[in-house]
């Protein structure tokens, strides 16, 4: 069967098509990727019976986001240098690989070292697969069938910590990793048989050098630079030796990469990624949507739960309707930006966004649950019409040799967003919280659920003001996007 990417009817995206196995792969892939980004939260206490290590199990959650984010872009632009089949089936080998020692691991350390390789993998399969739905779907079909991979996201955000919590108490916490394993295989032997990667093959076969040393730069600089956000003021104050002396290597690095990357004839990163306008408009979408994700989903259940008195499922349900939003804007994003363009239909995305973010900001003690949930979709509905059309719309403006770089560059933003939002929205809350409280309270030892309500809700509602504040970023990242664009060659 041969893939491109030339235009064919609309009815032929789905799961029962001839491309229907390829999706379905991507699919899966991702499942994976994403469930395990939030199955342990629930097995911990389960981990640390069995292995102990509890002041270390942190860095389960950091060990496998870091390897994953900074991995990401390196993945990219080697998905163009060999072709996109042949990394996301390194990725799976990879993701597998990880999963059989985390089910086997003998102490902490072991599972947070395996992480880290589970990890590596997930940083290829997102890119490559969002890479592959670019190459076998046209500009009119992206856009449904990213709907197909936002909406596994959706459903995984939910499953993951409830399987997480089934498998550990009625089977074992090892049974977490030990179900990636067929699956994993059943994606890689699908995607094996059925995806035929003709497209960019003169790409492929031109000689392209290895940007080793802008690859050594990137990473470095991204692991530091996502290390000093998500641990400081955590393990260290922000204005610590250990905290200034990251940040300070992490500049260093960026500056050598830069450098470099000026120098070499097929750059890991191209520089022209950020002078390019849709490129650039994409990414800072991206950055937001990042941000903005993190600061919803991380505190909205707590003010649900804490200061609104709902239950544990209740709470979870008022941020899921962010997860039932995002896939239902994803999937008619398509109709609209072929009608209207790209810029307006950020725009609409942005419009949405800060409407959304501005109903969360406005919740109070005595605010019914269901309003909290009402922010959380319209929001979901704006970060579909601005994260799933920018990826579109960066692919569609590059061509096959370019567009595993732009596509592993705009997820890296979007990780980048995330961690970025860790670092703000968590020094504001605990900035408030010290302020109230007073006593020189370090963030570090502040524990927002069990904090009073006249505490607990001006530090929350001042986190909402934030990320609505930060959400009319997505204006600027519309207005960046061209009216119009060129497409790429493929």
């Amino acid at each position: 069967m041969t893939q491109s990417a030339a235009p064919v009817p609309r009815a032929s995206v789905g799961l029962r098509s001839e491309r229907g196995p390829i999706l379905a792969s991507v699919m899966l892939s991702t499942a994976l990727v994403a469930i395990d980004t939030t199955i342990l939260a629930t097995a911990v206490p389960a981990i640390v019976d069995d292995l102990g290590g509890f002041t270390q199990f942190p860095w389960l959650f950091s060990a496998y986001l870091l390897a994953q984010a900074v991995t990401t872009p390196i993945y990219g632009k080697l998905a163009d240098v060999f072709g996109r089949k042949p990394l996301m089936l390194l990725g799976i080998g990879l993701f597998v690989l990880g999963s059989v020692l985390c089910a086997v691991a003998w102490s902490m350390t072991a599972l947070i070292v395996f992480r880290a390789v589970q990890g590596l993998g997930a940083g290829a399969i997102q890119p490559a697969g969002i890479t592959i739905m670019g190459d076998i779907y046209s500009m009119a079909e992206r856009a449904v069938a990213q709907s197909y991979v936002a909406g596994v996201w959706a459903v995984s955000a939910v499953v993951g910590p409830s399987l997480g919590g089934l498998l550990s108490d009625h089977a074992s916490w090892r049974w977490i990793f030990w179900i990636n394993v067929p699956l994993g295989l059943l994606a890689a032997v699908v995607l094996a048989r059925r995806f035929h990667e003709t497209a960019g093959k003169a790409a492929r076969e031109e000689r392209r050098s290895l940007d080793i040393g802008g690859a050594l730069l990137l990473a470095g600089a991204a692991g530091l630079l996502l290390l000093g956000l998500l641990e400081g003021g955590l393990r260290w104050a922000w204005w610590s030796p250990a905290g200034v002396g990251i940040f300070a290597a992490a500049l260093a690095l960026l500056v050598g990469f830069v450098l470099v990357e000026r120098r070499v004839p097929d750059p890991v990163l191209p520089l022209w990624v950020f002078r390019n306008r849709v490129l650039t408009s994409a990414m800072l979408g991206a950055f937001v949507v990042g941000m903005a994700m993190l600061g919803v989903t991380s505190y909205v259940p707590v003010y649900a739960q804490q200061v609104l008195g709902a239950g544990a499922v209740t709470a979870g349900l008022s941020v899921a309707a962010l997860a039932i939003g995002w896939p239902i804007a994803a999937s008619t994003a398509g109709r609209f930006y072929l009608r209207h363009g790209f810029r307006p239909c950020l725009l609409a995305g942005a419009a949405f966004g800060v409407v959304g973010t501005t109903i969360v900001a406005t919740v109070g003690p005595g605010t019914p649950v269901w309003v909290l949930a009402l922010g959380c979709l319209v929001l979901g509905l704006g970060l579909g019409y601005v994260a799933s059309p920018g990826i579109v719309a960066a692919q569609s403006a590059v061509a096959w040799r370019d567009r595993g770089v732009a596509t592993g560059a705009n997820m890296f933003s979007r990780s980048l967003g995330s961690a970025v939002g860790v670092a703000i929205f968590g020094a504001i809350a605990n900035g408030v919280v010290a302020a109230r409280l007073g006593g020189g309270q370090r963030a570090g030892d502040v524990d927002l659920e069990n904090l009073p309500i006249d505490v607990l809700d001006p530090a929350l509602h001042a986190v909402f003001v934030a990320v609505a504040v930060t959400s009319i970023a997505l204006v600027v990242a519309g207005l960046v996007m061209p009216k119009r664009i060129e497409p790429g060659a493929d």
